[in-house]
Order: structure tokens, then C-alpha cells, then sequence
């Protein structure tokens, strides 16, 4: 199972973990690790893009990923919450379309740390 966790800031992703297998098809042909897959690997190139954004990410090993973000200017604010906002709408329809195979867990903060 391929579990996906997101930390969310005042609607602002902060950190996203993802980690596991879905084991839903053969290797190279499951469709919900390849879905997973395309949402995470955008979600950090496009907020990686932007001015004012920095993000760390790295996926050591097949069956992981993970990333930060921090934003020292919000001059794209509307823009990083509909990033934000199409990451998190489309990991969670992948994990109600299969859900023995995508679980995710969502935090949503409204300052530093709480």
C-alpha cells in the first residue's frame, strides 16, 4: 500500500511524505503508483519553479519520496494554493477510487507547528 502524507500551512504544503507500494499491477504497470507518481514529481517541479519558494526533496529508493517547501514571498499565493489544492484533491481521488492501495493522511496547521 502506498501511504501519502501531507502537512498543509494555512492551505500551503509544507511537507509531503510519500512511501510504500500500491501492488495494484505489475511492476512498471501499476496505475495507481504511476498516478502518485505524476502528482508528486509535478507538485514539486511546478512549486520548485516559482520565485520565492524553496523546496528540498529527494527520492532515495523506489517507493519513496518526500519534499519541503518554504515561501519567503507570496507574490504567487493564488497560484501555489491551486497547485496545492490539485495535489491534495487529486491524492485523495486516487485513494477513494483505490483504497486498498492509496491511503492518505492530511495535517492542516494554521501557524508554525500547531
Amino acid at each position: 500500500m502506498i501511504k501519502a502524507e501531507l502537512v498543509l500551512e494555512k492551505g500551503f504544503l509544507k511537507s509531503l511524505r510519500i512511501y510504500g507500494h500500491a501492488g495494484a499491477g505489475p511492476k512498471g504497470m501499476d496505475i495507481v503508483c504511476a498516478a502518485v507518481s505524476v502528482l508528486a514529481r509535478t507538485a514539486y517541479i511546478t512549486l520548485s519553479g516559482l520565485e520565492g519558494v524553496l523546496v528540498k526533496g529527494q527520492a532515495p529508493d523506489r517507493g519513496e519520496f518526500w519534499m519541503e517547501a518554504d515561501y519567503s514571498a507570496l507574490q504567487n499565493a493564488d497560484f501555489i494554493s491551486g497547485a496545492v489544492t490539485f495535489l491534495k484533491e487529486g491524492l485523495l481521488s486516487v485513494s477513494a477510487e483505490y483504497p486498498d492501495f492509496c491511503k492518505v493522511s492530511i495535517e492542516e496547521r494554521q501557524k508554525n507547528g500547531s
